[in-house]
């Protein structure tokens, strides 16, 4: 099997990295996640209409460049190695997939103005104590309209949001897979339409997320997206699983390439600490779990067009392996810098930070590794 990446996307990589070493500065970007908007509107813009990356998942026909799963391991591994809080993968590949597999005239539309920067697009699918899977929203007909009840939680870019795609169940049970549909929806943070109630907050990893509690809200009969969402909604959730995983390798290659330059430089005892044996098998130790770690991407990222058995148990494998090694590699680059790691000065503590976050996006590691389990049975 080839894992070369080709001509294309190799200029592709090249160029994502260079916009990024010169225009995403890590200082500016904690400032707007802190005490600004959240994020830069002019890189989101930017990464549109100069790179034309948003649309890189997408078919010509709306805009895109009619890319794969390996265009987006590539792009977000580039994110990841630049620590960007802007919502590429929520908007991009878990919003951008469900569009593409709706059947409904407004996803194409959506679709073009994803790709050109224009809109942002996020699902609300996690309710309280029932995870991505069991879903409690209620949406009823009434008349010409439906209404929607329940809550959701920790909907990551929702105060970023333009327009949100909403999980709702139209029958059966709450654990039930099938019977749950999904809408689309404008959206205004700011001002909510009645119904709806926003809770907004910034994130440990400095990205900003809010729990929405929907009492009553009324949208039309054509915001129905998908009747019957299942198939897609567990493909979105698969996809955006890989694509948190190979954003974590590209921070993985970043904290080991500062630490093991860290090393060199520090003295201690009149010497640099990475002359110093027992630090040397530490830093080779993170090595070790970072190839594992592309390994089990490229596992996940070749499997995402197979069938859903197969899909499931590569992405479960892989986001096991990142979860262990996003900790194990993350704790030790902290360590190796001593208290200084933690600091709000120094990039290696804001990757920490990031690196716990991403173990728990899509599925926690040991929710993975019981997936992955089960998948494996006889």
């Amino acid at each position: 099997m080839d894992f070369n990446l080709n001509k294309e996307q190799e200029l592709l990589r090249d160029g994502l990295g260079k916009f990024l070493a010169t225009r995403y500065d890590l200082e500016k970007s904690r400032t707007a996640a802190k005490i600004g908007p959240g994020w830069q509107p002019e890189i989101w813009r930017a990464l549109a209409d100069d790179l034309g990356i948003l649309g890189a998942a997408f078919p010509e026909s709306v805009g895109g460049i009619g890319g794969g799963p390996v265009e987006i391991m590539v792009i977000a591994e580039e994110l990841g190695r630049a620590l960007v809080i802007e919502p590429f993968i929520d908007t991009v590949v878990v919003a951008g997939g469900l569009l593409q597999r709706a059947d409904h005239p407004s996803a194409a539309a959506l679709l073009e103005r994803i790709a050109d920067g224009s809109a942002i697009v996020v699902l609300a699918g996690t309710e309280p104590d029932n995870g991505d899977h069991a879903v409690s929203t209620t949406a009823v007909r009434a008349d010409d309209e439906w209404v929607i009840t329940g809550n959701k939680i920790v909907v990551t870019a929702a105060p970023l949001a333009t327009h949100l795609l909403i999980t709702a169940r139209t029958s059966g049970e709450p654990a039930d897979p099938h019977g749950v549909s999904l809408f689309l929806t404008e959206f205004d943070p700011a001002g909510p339409p009645p119904g709806v109630e926003v809770h907004g907050y910034r994130t440990i990893d400095d990205r900003r997320g809010a729990d929405i509690t929907f009492d009553g809200l009324r949208l039309p009969v054509d915001a129905l997206l998908t009747e019957d969402a299942a198939g897609s909604l567990a493909r979105a959730r698969d996809e955006g699983a890989a694509a948190v995983c190979a954003e974590a390798v590209g921070s993985m290659r970043k904290v080991l390439s500062d630490t093991v330059e860290y090393c060199k430089q520090r003295q201690q005892f009149g010497q640099p600490i990475g002359t110093f044996q027992v630090l040397q098998h530490r830093m080779v130790d993170m090595y070790m779990e970072l190839e594992q770690s592309v390994a089990a991407v490229y596992l996940a990222v070749l499997n995402l067009e197979a069938e859903p058995k197969v899909r499931a148990r590569a992405v479960s494998a892989a986001k096991a392996t990142i979860g262990r090694a996003a900790r194990f590699i993350g704790q030790n680059a902290v360590q190796l810098h001593g208290g200084m790691g933690m600091t709000e000065e120094l990039a290696i503590g804001h990757y920490f930070k990031r690196l716990t976050a991403l173990q728990y996006e899509f599925g926690s590691t040991d929710e993975h590794r019981a997936r992955y389990t089960k998948l494996t049975r006889p």
